[in-house]
C-alpha cells in the first residue's frame, strides 16, 4: 500500500508515520514530491496498519496498490511524476528532446553535435562514453576521457548530459560527470547495478530489455525506486521479434500501457528502435502523438564516419527539420517540444 501525506506535512510528520509502520514491523520508503509527500509501505502487515495510519492527522489518504511494483505504480502518485534535470522537466507539458552521437569520439564531434543540436531545440545532449557493443572488436568508447569531453561540451553549451553506465565498477566516476545515468537494454536486469543505481540520487533512464514485457521492465524499475531514488525514467527502444526488416520492434503501444500502469516518465528512442535514419522521423511524431514524456534520437556532424550507429543517426539538418515538424504533432495534442 501505499500513504499519502496531507498536503503541508512537515519531515517530523512524515518520520512519525515512518514510526508507526516500523511498529507493525513494515519498511518505508519515502518520496518527496513538490506539493505532497508519499510512502510506499513494504511488509506483510499492511491491513492492520491501514486503520492505524487513517487516523492519523498527518495522513491524507492510504491507498491499496495490487501491482507489484508498489513503489513505481500509478497508485503511489496518480497525478505522475515531474523529474527535473538541469531545468528540463520531464513528465510535464513539454515534450524534451534528447539529441547527440552515439558515441563520443573527440572534443569537436561533440562540440559540434551539441551545438547542431542545441540550435534545432534540443533541451539534453546525448552521447556514450562507455559503449557495450555485440562484438568485443567493435569499439567501446573513450570512458573517462569520453566523459571529460562531454563535461567540457556541457559548459561550453549548457546542455545537460545522459550517458550510459554498464557495471558498477563504473558507477561513481560515471554519476560524477553525469546528469542523467542511462541504464542500456542488456543491463535491465542487471540487478547489482540496479541496486546500486538506486542508492545514488542521480536521475536515471531504464531502457527496456529487448526481450522484456512490461512487468518484468517495471519490476526493474522497483530495484532502482526501493533503493531510495525515485528519480526513474522509462525509455521504449525497441523489442526483439521475429521481423527482419528494421533492427528492433519499435512498440509504440507500450507508451500508452505504461500511462495507466506507472506514474513515472516514459519516453521513446526511435533511432535504436529502428536502425534506420528514414525511419526516426515518422516514429517520433508517432511517439509524441500517443503521449511519449520525451525523444531520445540520434544525430550526428557525419554519420557516414560515424565509428556506431552511423544509419540510424540523422544529420544536424535532418534533425532541424524533424523538430520544425514535431511542434504541430506535439501541439495537437496539447503539448510542446
Amino acid at each position: 500500500m501505499v500513504v499519502i501525506m496531507r498536503t503541508g506535512a512537515t519531515p517530523k510528520d512524515v518520520n512519525r508515520v515512518v514510526e508507526r509502520l516500523k511498529a507493525f514491523g513494515l519498511g518505508a520508503n519515502v518520496s518527496a514530491g513538490v506539493e505532497k509527500t508519499v510512502i510506499g509501505v513494504i511488509g506483510e502487515r499492511k491491513g492492520e496498519a491501514a486503520e492505524a495510519l487513517e487516523a492519523m492527522d498527518e495522513v491524507e489518504r492510504v491507498v491499496p496498490i495490487l501491482a507489484p511494483y508498489k513503489l513505481a505504480s500509478r497508485n503511489a502518485n496518480p497525478a505522475g511524476t515531474l523529474i527535473e534535470v538541469g531545468g528540463v522537466a520531464l513528465g510535464g507539458n513539454r515534450v524534451p528532446v534528447m539529441a547527440g552521437p552515439c558515441a563520443v569520439e573527440s572534443p569537436e564531434q561533440m562540440l559540434e553535435a551539441a551545438l547542431a543540436v542545441k540550435a534545432a531545440g534540443a533541451s539534453i545532449l546525448r552521447g556514450g562514453a562507455f559503449k557495450p557493443r555485440t562484438s568485443p572488436y567493435s569499439f567501446q568508447g573513450l570512458e573517462e576521457e569520453g566523459l571529460k569531453i562531454l563535461d567540457a561540451v556541457r559548459k561550453e553549451t549548457g546542455l545537460p548530459i545522459v550517458t550510459e553506465v554498464m557495471d558498477t565498477r563504473s558507477l561513481e566516476l560515471v554519476a560524477d560527470y553525469t546528469d542523467i545515468l542511462q541504464i542500456g537494454t542488456r543491463n535491465m536486469q542487471n540487478f547489482h547495478l540496479l541496486r546500486e543505481v538506486g542508492r545514488t540520487r542521480v536521475p536515471v533512464i531504464l531502457k527496456r530489455g529487448m526481450a522484456a514485457t512490461i512487468e518484468e521492465w517495471l519490476m526493474s524499475v522497483e530495484y532502482i525506486m526501493s533503493g531510495g531514488n525515485h528519480q526513474v525514467i522509462l525509455c521504449e527502444r525497441g523489442i526483439r521479434t521475429f521481423e527482419t526488416a528494421t533492427r528492433n520492434t519499435l512498440d509504440l503501444s507500450a507508451v500508452p500501457v505504461l500511462k495507466e500502469l506507472t506514474h513515472l516518465p516514459v519516453i521513446v528512442d526511435p533511432s535504436h528502435g529502428t536502425g534506420k535514419w528514414k525511419l526516426v522521423a515518422p516514429l517520433s511524431k508517432g511517439a509524441v502523438a500517443v503521449g511519449a514524456d520525451g525523444l531520445m534520437i540520434e544525430v550526428h556532424p557525419r554519420p557516414e564516419e560515424a565509428v556506431s550507429d552511423g544509419p540510424q543517426s540523422l544529420t544536424p539538418q535532418r534533425f532541424a527539420g524533424l523538430m520544425a515538424e514535431l511542434g504541430p504533432v506535439a501541439a495537437s495534442v496539447g503539448r510542446s517540444i
